[in-house]
């Protein structure tokens, strides 16, 4: 049984508030002591199946009466962030704090994401709405995080899969899951994204970008080598429409199931 919050709470609370409430009690208890556990992951992942692009404020461009989430804070008729009006990849930031964030990716048709890592942390995401192209590795043996550039050995997780939503919410973790990921739109696309902890150049945990060579010899790995950021590349950024957050709320443990692992 996952945990669950009381119904008197949950009439109260928009998708994204329950969302980040879960992670505010999953990730402040785990940070700095034991990493969150399997049956976390999979709650916060389930909570991040049930949210739609209406409910973090942005018009996937479907009719509303099939896009409109059914809860009733989301918002159906305020306005939104229209998902075709979008020329380039644009980051719509939602929250973020020293333990996790949380924010949507947005893509127009044939807009690229190139291949980066996540070093040490764990990331859940939900593609919101349209299709995208995923290639992904995991490091067969980590490259020391010393040197000059990181480069080594990776075993290909996913070669150019397609996504397409509605689809289930995704977890990658530090060595397992794809944490080197490129995604390409194959139509106009959004990606929902919390990641615990956080990039941070401060902490060592700066955003890394690679050039994955095959290797004919030896099909299903790969060489990654990283590289500089290609000088066109840019993300734009959006304002968050979605419901308005509380950070501030602090509920007691007792207000919660027990949840099994």
């Amino acid at each position: 049984m996952a945990v669950a919050f009381p119904s008197h709470i949950v009439m109260a609370l928009s998708k994204v508030q329950r969302l980040y409430d879960a992670c505010d009690m999953v990730f402040s208890q785990s940070s700095g002591e034991a990493a969150p556990s399997l049956g976390e992951i999979e709650w916060l992942r389930q909570l991040l199946d049930g949210l739609e692009a209406a409910d973090v404020g942005i018009d996937d461009g479907e009719k509303a009466s099939s896009s409109s989430s059914d809860d009733e804070l989301s918002p159906k008729s305020a306005r939104l962030l229209p998902a075709l009006a979008f020329e380039r990849i644009t980051y719509v930031h939602i929250h973020q704090c020293d333990d996790f964030s949380m924010g949507v990716f947005c893509f127009p048709a044939g807009a690229t994401l190139p291949l980066h890592d996540h070093p040490e942390m764990v990331v859940l995401s939900k593609l919101l709405y349209g299709s995208v192209r995923v290639r992904s590795y995991d490091w067969v043996a980590a490259p020391p995080s010393s040197g000059a550039r990181k480069c080594g050995l990776a075993r290909v997780v996913a070669a150019g899969e397609v996504l397409r939503a509605p689809c289930e919410a995704s977890v990658l973790f530090p060595q397992s899951g794809g944490n080197m990921h490129a995604f390409t739109a194959v139509t106009p696309c959004a990606i929902l994204d919390v990641l615990t902890p956080p990039y941070s150049e401060e902490r060592g945990r700066p955003s890394t970008y690679f050039h994955d060579v095959p290797i004919p010899s030896l099909p299903g790995y790969a060489i990654l080598e990283e590289t500089e950021l290609p000088e066109d590349f840019s993300v734009a950024g959006a304002p968050y429409l979605g419901p308005e957050l509380t950070v501030d709320m602090d509920f007691d443990d007792d207000d919660y199931d027990d949840y099994d692992e």
